[in-house]
């Protein structure tokens, strides 16, 4: 996703799906319901209308209206789907979305400075930080309490986690 905060990239065509042009999603937002929850995302400068969601691999099987052949979804393999930020759900206390978390800098308990917030990663046992040092090198971090205990306008990482 560019710079620009005010939309949130919710999933990714990952490639056609059969021959009537459904597509495979990589789904970035917390579950089919969170994509079911809206009727348009922004997809590379077009509006795509969601018919039907369901699961598949990767993560999703889509149809949307505009798309109606495999060689119109193939066309939309590697682009994003966003919405607007305001049509997301209201957080609770300690939610975050990626989106706000990514661009972050990050510093230790003690207040040293240790990189920016580069990327946020979920393999199946929780979110990830991704981590940019000022000298290139990354490092991971888990998104849990016992390693980052606070978040607000920097990430405060305790200093056993930092490489």
């Amino acid at each position: 996703m560019a710079d620009d905060k005010s939309r949130v990239t919710l999933a990714a065509v990952a490639g056609a799906h059969g021959i009537g042009g459904e597509v495979r999603l990589k789904v970035f937002a917390e579950g089919l319901d969170s994509l079911r929850r809206h009727k348009t995302f922004e997809a590379a400068g077009q509006t795509l209308t969601l018919k039907s969601v369901k699961p598949g691999k990767p993560d999703a099987i889509a149809r949307f209206a505009e798309v109606s052949s495999r060689d119109d979804a193939e066309a939309l393999r590697g682009t994003v789907l966003t919405v607007d930020r305001g049509d997301l759900p209201t957080l609770d206390e300690g939610e975050f979305y990626h989106s706000d978390l990514i661009g972050l800098p990050a510093a230790t308990t003690e207040g040293e400075a240790i990189g920016t917030i580069v990327a946020v990663e979920n393999f199946g046992a929780g979110d990830i930080l991704e981590i940019e040092k000022a000298d290139g090198k990354r490092f991971m971090v888990p998104f849990r309490p016992e390693a980052v205990p606070e978040v607000g306008a920097s990430v405060v990482i305790e200093p056993a986690y930092v490489q």
